[in-house]
Order: structure tokens, then C-alpha cells, then sequence
């Protein structure tokens, strides 16, 4: 397992749009996943120790930006041949078990996760009402581990005040997670 961080944030940067099977059997797009105030898109997996240290974080965090007009998606995009802990059925039933408040899809090309520059599992985008790039940022202090219950949500906070400003928090600290499992060429 490879730990990275992904860069800074790149202001300004648009949105790509995608259409990916989701585990509720729906196609989601762009268009279909953002709020009114927003977007966040996530690269996550199933079997990643970050991921795992986070993901009931990343649950309630959802539901609090949904709350305030930001859209969540999940992008799974690692190739689940050496981790089977990501197939499809298994991100079918960790979707249903952690009642995911978003979509949860597959990006089994994984062109989205090459177009959006994302690098490790977490990796966060969010994005204002424009669908333009406001917050490439931790989740929060987490590592392997969760971080106690009173840390500062970095996520939430930039997000919310993306939804009622339009405009990202100018210092952001990198997230770390494991490395996109990229397909063999």
C-alpha cells in the first residue's frame, strides 16, 4: 500500500462531467449528483485503511452539506483484481449497510479519476454552484486512524462555506489516503 497526498487546490477548475452506473442501478451524471449550492466528489474504496477510518465521517458529513444544498457522489474507481474487497458486490453492500446518503459508482475505466487528477482514496473535490473547484482538502486529522470525535471538521467547514459564499478557504490542508489501484497497462 502506497500513502500519498493529492496537490493543492486548483482554483477555479471546472467540474468534468461523467455518467457511471451507480449501486442503486441508476446511471449518475454530473448534472444528477450536484445541489444547488454545490458539489462534492469523492474517490473512495472499500478496502482502504483511510477510507475505513473515515467512512462514517464521510456518511454524516454528506447528510450535514445536503443539508445546506450541497450534492455528494462517490467514485470507486480502483481496479478490484489484486482487491476484492472493491468489487461491485461489495460496493453494492457496504452502500447498503452504511445507508450512503449519495450515490456510490463505478468508474471501472477509470478515465473519471484520470480526468479529475485524483491520486488516493479519500480524495475530495468540491466544487461551488458553478461547478468550479473551491476545496482539495483533508476530510480531517485522520489517518489509518479517526481522529477524536473532537476534531475540526476541515471538510464540512470548507464545503459550508462554499454553499453561502461561493468561495473555498484560501488554506487547506492536503488529505492522505492509500494510491488509486490503477489497471496494469
Amino acid at each position: 500500500m502506497v500513502s500519498l497526498s493529492p496537490p493543492v487546490c486548483d482554483f477555479g477548475r471546472a467540474a468534468i462531467d461523467f455518467d457511471l452506473p451507480g449501486v442503486d442501478g441508476r446511471r449518475h451524471s454530473l448534472a444528477s449528483a450536484r445541489g444547488p449550492q454545490g458539489l462534492l466528489v469523492m474517490f473512495i474504496c472499500n478496502h482502504c485503511p483511510y477510507v475505513k477510518a473515515v467512512i462514517h465521517r464521510i456518511v454524516r458529513d454528506a447528510r450535514d452539506l445536503a443539508a445546506l444544498g450541497i450534492g455528494s457522489i462517490a467514485i470507486m474507481s480502483n481496479d478490484p483484481t489484486d482487491y476484492p474487497e472493491d468489487s461491485w458486490d461489495n460496493m453494492v453492500a457496504i452502500a447498503r449497510d452504511l445507508d450512503f446518503p449519495f450515490p456510490y459508482v463505478l468508474d471501472a475505466s477509470q478515465a473519471v479519476a484520470k480526468a479529475y487528477g485524483a491520486v488516493c482514496t479519500p480524495d475530495f473535490f468540491g466544487y461551488n454552484v458553478g461547478l468550479e473547484l473551491q476545496y482539495r482538502g483533508r476530510l480531517d486529522e485522520s489517518r489509518k486512524e479517526a481522529a477524536p470525535e473532537s476534531a475540526r471538521r476541515d471538510l464540512f467547514e470548507a464545503m459550508r462555506a462554499v454553499a453561502s459564499t461561493g468561495i473555498g478557504p484560501a488554506q487547506q490542508i492536503p488529505g492522505i489516503g492509500c494510491s488509486i489501484k490503477w489497471t496494469a497497462a
